[in-house]
């Protein structure tokens, strides 16, 4: 198997909570059984995936920054700075990395301030609504994603 590159799943506040929070909103899984299915489903398409909780968002922010270089792009649950955080925004943005927004249960289905994603606009994609399996589609699509743009820069077709 081709390893591809690395990927990086960011996870913001509280949700080293899994398993702990309400079951019919956030399932009964927990953050190492989201970390752990999203690394296998990246490893299956060839890719390595570090994963990084944090409830601080200067913490998440340099993080951010220090992925520059080291991966080929970002996965993130933001929690609720997804929905407010505009220099998450622009740390997401700066890095230049392909960036898939996940989150457990359905935004658009929530509190009016969870509708909005101040992050969605710098992001290649974003998975809401499937529980644990927004994180293995989430690693799909950024995988895909990836491999597609390796395959187009390696052919060198320029169109």
């Amino acid at each position: 198997m081709i390893d591809f590159g690395r990927l990086l799943l960011l996870n913001g506040p509280n949700l080293n909570m899994l398993g702990k929070r309400d079951p019919r909103q956030y399932g009964t899984f927990t953050l190492a059984d989201v970390e752990d299915a999203t690394r296998q489903t990246a490893a299956g398409l060839g890719f390595g995936l570090d994963c990084y909780q944090t409830n601080h968002e200067g913490s998440l922010i340099d993080t951010i920054h220090a992925a520059m270089g080291r991966y080929d792009g970002i996965l993130i649950n933001a929690g609720a700075w997804t929905h407010t955080s505009y220099a998450l925004r622009d740390a997401l943005e700066l890095t230049g990395l392909p960036v898939v927004e996940v989150h457990i249960s359905d935004i658009y289905r929530r509190e009016p301030f969870r509708r909005i994603s101040v992050i969605h606009e710098v992001c290649l994609d974003q998975v809401v609504g499937l529980g644990l399996d927004s994180y293995r589609v989430a690693a799909e699509k950024l995988c895909h994603y990836l491999k597609g743009r390796q395959d187009h820069e390696g052919s060198g077709d320029e169109t």
